[in-house]
């Protein structure tokens, strides 16, 4: 009997696990999202809180207009895209998380310590440029590749706001070496 009783309770523990990654389909059926659909999900909610806490902090700390500008911009456009992120996780029964990665975490810590134009260069370099390159690669292979037809739409349809920041970024970056 105990045997049984631990068997069945390993058993709904498993099925809730799973379940919390179903969703339904466009016919209302149930569906269930992949390991890599989840883990794109993942990722790019978790970019998008390290992209606006990284420019929350760049209108803390930066005295350049321009860095102040770009900062605002990223807060606006990834604030609006985690809001479309969450919209869609939750549909598809995902609960996406609500802050940056450890890894992002200890970035931003790290460009915390910077002051100054070292600040404003960091900022660019690692939110602007390099997280940017990043979140596109991952967009793109999320483009073409997603298991979920909404999710694919999804990716494609931030490419072009993604590809603009990253453009905007290096744009301040040569402005800040002319200085």
């Amino acid at each position: 009997m105990r045997l049984y009783r631990a068997l069945l309770l390993s058993s709904f523990a498993a099925l809730v696990g799973i379940s919390g990654c179903a969703s339904r389909d466009s016919g209302g059926r149930q569906a269930m999202l992949t390991a890599s659909d989840q883990t794109f999900l993942e990722n790019a909610a978790q970019g998008n809180q390290a992209e606006i806490q990284g420019s929350k902090m760049a209108l803390d700390k930066s005295t350049s207009s321009d860095v102040r500008a770009f900062a605002q911009t990223m807060i606006k456009d990834h604030t609006a895209a985690n809001e479309k992120l969450t919209a869609l996780a939750t549909r598809k029964g995902y609960n996406p998380p609500t802050a940056p990665s450890m890894m992002q975490a200890t970035e931003l810590k790290g460009l915390n310590l910077f002051s100054g134009n070292a600040f404003d260069k960091a900022y660019v370099d690692r939110i602007g440029i390099a997280a940017h390159e990043a979140t596109i690669r991952q967009f793109e292979t999320a483009a073409q590749s997603a298991d979920d037809a909404d999710i694919r739409a999804f990716a494609q349809g931030m490419l072009p706001a993604l590809r603009h920041h990253l453009e905007m970024a290096q744009a301040l970056n040569q402005r800040q070496k002319s200085q």
